[in-house]
C-alpha cells in the first residue's frame, strides 16, 4: 500500500521558521482576514523579508502593513493598480496570492509574468482551464508556483499518511470526512458570490478530499448532491468511488459540523481530532485480529507538534523550494492542483453550478 502524499518534509521536532537558504522577500495581494491570519507566519521564517503588501485600498494596503510589519504597502495610485506597483519592485522574489478565487488567475499570471515566484491561496483557481494556463506561464517563465493546501504540510497530516502507507490499519475501505461552519449572511461577502467562485466546494473541498486523497488515492468516480443559494453551493456531500474502497465528504456553509475524520481498514482505524484539517492529535485504534493471537484490541492517541498558526509548514516548503530553484513541490505538486481542479468542474457540472470565470 502506498499514500499519494509524499513523506514527511521535516523531523517532527524540527522547528520549521528556522532558514534553510537565501533570504526571501514577499509580497502579499489582498488584505482580507486570510492574508492576516497567514502573513505573520510568512514573517515568522528566518530566511523571510515581508517586504509589501497590495491593496485596490492605498488606506488598507497602509493598515495592513503596520499590523503585519511589511516594509511597504501599494494601493492603486496614478493610473497604476496596486498590484502591478508591487510586482515592480524589485525586492519582491515571492507572491502570496490571497485575493477571492475568482481573481487568482490573474493575480496569479501577473506575477509570474513579472519574474516571481508564487504561492497562491486555494482554490488554486476558478477551473482547470486557469490552472492549466497558470502552469504553462511558470513553466516559460521558470518560476516557482504551489497551491497553498496548509493541510498538505503539517506534521500531523504527513505522519498520519506515513501510518496509513505503512499498513498500520491495514487496506484502507472507507474514508469520513466533514467541515462546515456559518457563514456571514452578508449577499455581497465573497463566499456567496459567483463572480469570486463562492460556494462550499470550492472554499473546502481540497480539505475534505485530502484524507480519502491521501489514504486512497484519487477516485475513479464521484458524485455530489448539493442545496444551492444564489447559484452556489451551500450544502454538499460528495461520495468518491474507489475499487476497494468509499469515501463519503460532507461540506457546510450554513451549520456548524464536528470537523473530523475518520480513516478505516482492515486492522484498525484513525479518527483524527477536530479540526480535522490542522490536526493537534488522532486516535488509532487497532482491532483484536491485528494483535496477536489471543490479545485484545489497542488504542493510542498521537500528539503533534504544531507551530504558529499552522501556515508556516507550508511557507517553510515553497521557501526552500524556491531556494534550491524548483518550479514545484512533490507533496502539493501541479498534477495534484490540476487533478482536483478537473473533479471539480465535473461535481460543479452535475449539480449545474458555474462561475463567470468558465465562459472565458
Amino acid at each position: 500500500m502506498t499514500t499519494h502524499i509524499a513523506a514527511p518534509l521535516l523531523p517532527l521536532d524540527a522547528d520549521p521558521r528556522t532558514a534553510t537558504g537565501r533570504t526571501l522577500g514577499w509580497g502579499v495581494v489582498s488584505t482580507g482576514r486570510i492574508a492576516r491570519k497567514v502573513t505573520p507566519d510568512i514573517a515568522s521564517l528566518e530566511d523571510s523579508r515581508l517586504v509589501a503588501v497590495s491593496s485596490r485600498s492605498q488606506e488598507k494596503a497602509d493598515a495592513f502593513a503596520r499590523d503585519v510589519g511589511a516594509e511597504r504597502a501599494y494601493g492603486d495610485a496614478e493610473g497604476h493598480s496596486g498590484l502591478d506597483r508591487m510586482l515592480a519592485d524589485p525586492e519582491v522574489d515571492v507572491v502570496y496570492v490571497a485575493s477571492p478565487h475568482g481573481q487568482h488567475r490573474d493575480h496569479a499570471l501577473a506575477a509570474i509574468r513579472a519574474g516571481k515566484h508564487v504561492v497562491c491561496e486555494k482554490a488554486f483557481t476558478v477551473n482547470a482551464g486557469e490552472a492549466r494556463e497558470v502552469f504553462q506561464a511558470a513553466r516559460e517563465q521558470k518560476v516557482f508556483v504551489m497551491e497553498a493546501v496548509w493541510t498538505r504540510f503539517q506534521p500531523g497530516v504527513q505522519r498520519l499518511l506515513r501510518l496509513i502507507a505503512d499498513g498500520a490499519i491495514g487496506e484502507v475501505e472507507w474514508v469520513q470526512t466533514d467541515l462546515g461552519f456559518a457563514a456571514p449572511e452578508d449577499p455581497e461577502h465573497r463566499i456567496w458570490r459567483q463572480d469570486a467562485g463562492g460556494g462550499a466546494l470550492l472554499d473546502l473541498g481540497a480539505y475534505v478530499m485530502l484524507w480519502p486523497w491521501g489514504a486512497m488515492g484519487f477516485p475513479s468516480g464521484a458524485d455530489i448532491t448539493a442545496r444551492l443559494r444564489d447559484g452556489v453551493d451551500e450544502l454538499s456531500s460528495i461520495t468518491g468511488s474507489y475499487r476497494g474502497g468509499v469515501a463519503q465528504m460532507q461540506m457546510s456553509l450554513v451549520s456548524s459540523c464536528p470537523s473530523t475524520a475518520t480513516i478505516s481498514g482492515t486492522k484498525g482505524s484513525i479518527r483524527v481530532g477536530a479540526p480535522m484539517h490542522s490536526p493537534r492529535s488522532a486516535v488509532v485504534s487497532l482491532s483484536g485480529d491485528a494483535q496477536e493471537s489471543g490479545q485484545a484490541g489497542s488504542e493510542e492517541t498521537l500528539e503533534f507538534p504544531f507551530t504558529g498558526v499552522g501556515y508556516v509548514y507550508e511557507m517553510r516548503e515553497a521557501t526552500t523550494r524556491i531556494q534550491r530553484g524548483d518550479l514545484e513541490s512533490p507533496v502539493m505538486c501541479w498534477d495534484d492542483t490540476l487533478r482536483q481542479m478537473e473533479l471539480f468542474d465535473n461535481l460543479r457540472r452535475q449539480i449545474g453550478v458555474r462561475y463567470p470565470n468558465d465562459a472565458a
